[in-house]
């Protein structure tokens, strides 16, 4: 199931895969898209303006989708591949376009979260239900993000409030003993706004491992996390508003550490908190500011000893300075950002570090009839890696009201982590950050009704840092091996995405032919598939709701010598709401109803058939 993706197959590829999706989607009159997005341009953006290739997935996208964690739910969209050490409170990474999972921005509500130690969020201790919609924009962003944004951004946005005050609550219970429960209250009445959001997850879970893992242990490893999100707004004057947006998620999560009785356990804490004020000096200018601190706190229990406990914090401190001013239709918008990255680690010193990055950038969007655009270009001077400079340009050409082309070419890094700098035997101090040049072009078809978007890309890294089994400096110090700046690799593809209704019944798929390669040993990336695909429909009837999805992926290798293989796998996913009364909608999941056994890590265990049944109540 693995063959090369050249760029001559991969036009032909989008061109086929666009007619196709025309022949198949229903007609209708020029309609008006009222979807936004964020993250493509940080500020508010009609989505059929947006020329970055991008999905918004709605409260009800997350619902209906039928995933128990923000996991399982990314695994099923376009683009997108994950790993994951066992069941869903372990450890995971997520793989934009074939890329490192330490080459994605994940934000939440604007404030950038992650690890500066490994580089990579902690997904498993995001609560999915405090969730109200997330946004996935693909390819380079560095010059709205900075660092580390090559394969794409990734947002979550909490619940909001406005309006009416409103409550909702739901309850749920499922196979490995899985509980859930959540809560919250949102609106808005005169200058104020609210919301908060309680959850709590439970899960038994099942073995993270798998006989021949050097940690195996048979017994089951489950999690629980509890989760708290609010919001609160306040008008200070006609075109001014303040707020404070939090998040804390608390994850304790068991895993395998070999045969011993001790319960081996790690415990996460995400906490985010940010201050901002918005500011409409005139129709056409906007300044916002922002002030916000992300902690990323872990703690492992690996044996009753006191060796075997450690602990690792990550804060980032995030400031910055935003204005937009519209000229016409086009819109001129200048950035200036301070990061401070802080490390405390508890068993290896020379990780307690910080460094600190100031940025400065700027953008130009045009909109001239049927042609959009956008240059911009961003400058990062950091106190450990010196300064990088990225840029970017995109072109659209409306050729009808419902088809648009895309053209677009940009340059992106990812700066050092702190285990590749510092880590004692394996950092080395002088590593540089890595860097792209992505070039793409695309189709995107829109009549409310039917959407395809087909995109070909091509991403060019250099100086990618990997694991060398001889270290070319500082050999004493590193006699096996350390992180260097040694590889070259390319990511391309072809992402084809569609969705159509027909009467009451939506049919969507995507599906991905992508050629992730390391140029320098000509091996495929470890963990990422060469195809990948979904397909799924969702029957509408009244109250009652059916939906049944399929994900499917091809083998992948679990090492950089390609000489240990995943198999490609099948999944088959259910999923049913009925609304009984007017606030209250019983739901059921049923996922990989066919008891697929696959691996997305080597010797991790990944969950069997499962299902799960649930009550929601909704009022406004």
């Amino acid at each position: 199931m693995t063959f090369p993706v050249s760029r001559r197959a991969a036009i032909s590829s989008l061109a086929l895969a666009i007619t196709s999706a025309f022949a198949q989607a229903s007609e209708t009159s020029n309609p008006a898209v009222a979807s936004v997005v964020v993250t493509a341009s940080r500020t508010p953006q009609a989505a059929a303006d947006v020329l970055s290739d991008n999905i918004t997935l709605s409260s009800q996208d997350i619902l209906r989708s039928g995933a128990g964690n923000i996991v399982d739910l990314l695994q099923k969209q376009r683009g997108i591949e994950v790993a994951r050490n066992g069941g869903p409170g372990t450890s995971a990474s997520v793989f934009i376009r074939g890329g490192d999972s330490r080459q994605t921005v994940v934000l939440v509500d604007g404030v950038r979260i992650g690890s500066s130690t490994s580089g990579i969020a902690n997904w498993s201790a995001l609560p999915l239900a405090n969730i109200e919609r997330i946004e996935i924009v693909y390819g380079p962003l560095a010059t709205m993000y900075g660092a580390d944004a090559i394969g794409g951004v990734v947002q979550v946005f909490t619940k909001r409030g406005t309006g009416a005050p409103a409550i909702n609550a739901s309850v749920g219970a499922g196979s490995d003993k899985t509980r859930s429960a959540d809560a919250s209250v949102s609106g808005g009445a005169g200058r104020f706004n609210y919301a908060l959001t309680l959850t709590r997850d439970q899960d038994e879970g099942f073995s993270a491992t798998k006989p021949g893992n050097y940690s195996y242990n048979g017994d089951n490893d489950g999690y629980t996390k509890d989760s708290a999100s609010g919001q609160f707004g306040v008008a200070l004057a006609q075109g001014h508003e303040a707020g404070l947006l939090f998040m804390h998620s608390s994850l304790d999560a068991q895993y395998d550490n070999g045969a011993s009785n001790f319960d081996a356990r790690g415990e996460q804490v995400l906490n985010n908190v940010a201050l901002y004020s918005k500011h409409q000096f005139s129709p056409a200018w906007q300044v916002r500011f922002q002030a916000s601190r992300a902690d990323d706190k872990s703690s492992n229990f690996s044996n009753a000893t006191a060796t075997g406990y450690s602990r690792l914090d990550t804060r980032q401190n995030t400031y910055s300075a935003q204005s937009d001013l519209a000229l016409g239709a086009d819109l001129l918008q200048v950035l200036l950002e301070r990061r401070e990255e802080d490390v405390l680690s508890s068993s290896a010193a020379a990780l307690s570090r910080d460094r600190s990055t100031n940025s400065a950038a700027a953008s130009y969007s045009i909109k001239r009839g049927a042609h959009l655009g956008t240059v911009s270009a961003r400058h990062d001077n950091s106190s450990q890696y010196g300064s990088v400079n990225t840029g970017g340009i995109g072109y659209g050409y409306r050729i009808s009201s419902t088809l648009r082309a895309n053209a677009s070419f940009g340059t992106s890094f990812r700066a050092p982590t702190f285990n590749e700098l510092y880590y004692p035997s394996y950092g080395v101090e002088s590593n540089r950050p890595e860097h792209g040049r992505n070039a793409e072009a695309g189709l995107v078809y829109n009549t409310g009704a039917s959407q395809v978007t087909a995109v070909y890309y091509r991403n060019r890294l250099k100086d990618l840092l990997v694991s060398t089994s001889v270290c070319p400096v500082e050999a004493a110090s590193h006699p096996y091996g350390c992180a260097y700046n040694v590889n070259r690799a390319t990511l391309s593809g072809l992402s084809v995405g569609a969705r159509t209704t027909v009467g009451p019944l939506e049919l969507s798929g995507a599906f991905d032919l992508q050629d992730p390669q390391d140029d320098t040993t000509g091996k495929q990336l470890v963990r990422r598939a060469k195809r990948h695909a979904s397909l799924a429909a969702e029957y509408s009837s009244g109250a009652l709701v059916l939906g049944a999805g399929v994900q499917m992926s091809g083998k992948r290798f679990d090492n950089t010598s390609n000489t240990a293989t995943l198999s490609g796998y099948g999944l088959l996913n259910l999923f049913a709401s009925y609304r009984f009364a007017p606030d209250w909608t019983a739901i059921v999941r049923w996922n990989n109803a066919t008891d697929k056994q696959y691996e997305l890590a080597g010797t991790y265990a990944t969950a069997g058939s499962q299902a799960f049944i649930g009550l929601r109540y909704g009022v406004k």
